[in-house]
């Protein structure tokens, strides 16, 4: 369990627990009977973290949809799949509509670059976006086109990135270049795992904030594509990379296993993973860096605020700004993460 002076998260990451709901607490056992109990009332729960090999009740999970708490399941390897939605989460209307209309008339096309961040920290050289920006500045009526454009300029610009970070782990664990679905390699897979857990924390508040994450302005509309979680992604990637270099930069293949998957209904390859041990590390530690601290004011009160708070804050001012309640979105950009 994470706890917060404001909130707490219950987190099932073992294996055996059970969460069930009795006199209006949360309870959680584990494999050995011993419980612990989280009143409904006494203190806000913020958000539920199920993973596999565990066993949740039906009236915990009514309760967590009554009471809207942010509800994530992972796999066993600690992959998220899937989330609680309460039914009238899809009754705000007017936030989505704008975000439709925002496709026409450009509101849509922000971007900010954090990557250069970790170049400069590690004293890698840096990528020049002067391009990125010429374009953006350009006044292009077809934003399908712009939209190419830029994206075109992505693509360049994330080869030249990854290759220059990649560039700072051991030569025996280094991949010849990114690769997202269907990775062999443990270092991809490292970061591809690090990246669901983002795109969840991305995906959440943009539902939060009514917004529909498969509606994107940079990244195109594809089926399965959570285009404007993509698009919200790059402003926090750097940070999860910065975070993975510090702690995996003097990785060796004992940090992974091999297992054989079918990768199609007739091939069958071997994919590198993080062994158990240092995956349930992994895990614990990325959920106490979405809890640690950045030095960017809330929107209300307080000079500092999480990391997950800062996604959820910034997903509704994106919210605001497109239904025309804020002139314009200039996404705060956190530099490092306080340790």
């Amino acid at each position: 369990m994470v706890q917060s002076s404001k909130t707490q998260k219950i987190i099932l990451d073992g294996n055996g627990s059970y969460l069930g709901m009795e006199k209006g607490c949360f309870v959680v056992k584990d494999e050995k009977g011993n419980s612990e109990r989280y009143p409904l009332f006494e203190k806000e729960i913020g958000e539920v973290v199920l993973k596999s090999g565990n066993m949740v009740s039906t009236g915990a999970l009514a309760s967590l949809g009554f009471w809207d708490v942010d509800v994530m399941i992972l796999t066993s390897r600690g992959r998220p799949v899937a989330m609680l939605k309460g039914l009238d989460d899809d009754s705000h209307v007017s936030t989505r509509v704008a975000q439709y209309e925002a496709l026409k008339d450009g509101r849509g096309l922000e971007i900010a670059e954090g990557q250069n961040q970790v170049l400069k920290k590690y004293g890698l050289r840096q990528f020049d976006f002067k391009k990125i920006e010429r374009v953006k500045n350009l006044n292009v009526d077809d934003l399908v086109q712009l939209r190419k454009k830029l994206s075109a300029y992505e693509a360049h610009a994330s080869r030249t990135y990854f290759k220059r970070i990649f560039s700072l782990f051991p030569e025996n664990v280094r991949p010849e270049g990114r690769r997202t679905f269907n990775a062999y390699d443990g270092i991809n897979n490292l970061f591809n795992l690090g990246y669901e857990l983002l795109s969840w924390k991305v995906h959440k508040a943009l539902v939060n904030a009514k917004l529909e994450p498969y509606l994107g302005f940079l990244h195109s509309e594809q089926f399965g594509k959570p285009s404007l979680v993509c698009d919200m992604m790059e402003l926090y990637r750097f940070l999860i990379d910065d975070f993975l270099i510090q702690h995996y930069r003097k990785a060796n293949k004992n940090h992974f296993v091999t297992k054989k998957e079918a990768m199609t209904r007739k091939k069958v390859g071997k994919r590198e993973y993080l062994n158990d041990a240092d995956s349930k590390k992994l895990m614990r530690a990325l959920n106490q860096l979405f809890e640690s601290e950045i030095e960017i004011p809330r929107i209300r009160h307080g000079k500092k605020q999480t990391f997950e708070t800062l996604i959820s804050e910034e997903a509704l001012l994106l919210a605001k700004f497109l239904r025309k309640e804020r002139k314009e979105w200039n996404p705060r950009l956190a530099t490092f993460i306080l340790r």
